[in-house]
């Protein structure tokens, strides 16, 4: 699938796909020094591109598993959603659970991006939905006993 992308800074990096089976592509850090990320807050780390989805496609920004599980840095809104007629720079708001400065380096890998198809719902009000077996059971309704 072709995806127009669009360089703000010209030091940004072009996602990369870091297998030829990879969900997700990575996006970079585009910062002009090293970036300070403090214990237990957020801050918003630019891309310095602009992305142009497929129309029917939403962009999911996904945490890194080694920066999550090594160095406890994830997206603050754990995913993100870009939609397909957004065109505004993607910043990763990335937050550090840890309880020690963290730093983000030039071109540091920060987040990942999966394409997605996406369906809108033509919602039709009801008076009864079907009966299924599990019916209104919720959290921990399936697990094991």
């Amino acid at each position: 699938m072709k995806v127009n992308i669009k360089k703000l800074n010209p030091n940004a990096v072009i996602p990369t796909y870091g297998t030829p089976y990879s969900a997700g592509c990575d996006l970079y850090a585009c910062v002009d020094s090293d970036l300070v990320i403090p214990a237990h807050t957020t801050v918003k780390v630019p891309t310095g591109l602009a992305i142009e989805l497929p129309e029917g496609t939403v962009g999911l920004i996904y945490a890194r598993s080694g920066l999550a599980t090594k160095r406890h840095l994830a997206p603050a809104n754990k995913v993100g959603v870009i939609d397909a007629d957004y065109r505004g720079e993607l910043i990763i708001a990335l937050h550090n659970h840890s309880n020690d400065d963290q730093v983000i380096a030039i071109n540091e890998r920060v987040a990942q991006l999966v394409i997605a198809p996406v369906y809108q719902a033509d919602f039709e009000e009801v008076d009864e939905l079907s009966e299924t077996v599990r019916g209104a059971g919720g959290f921990g309704h399936t697990g094991t006993k």
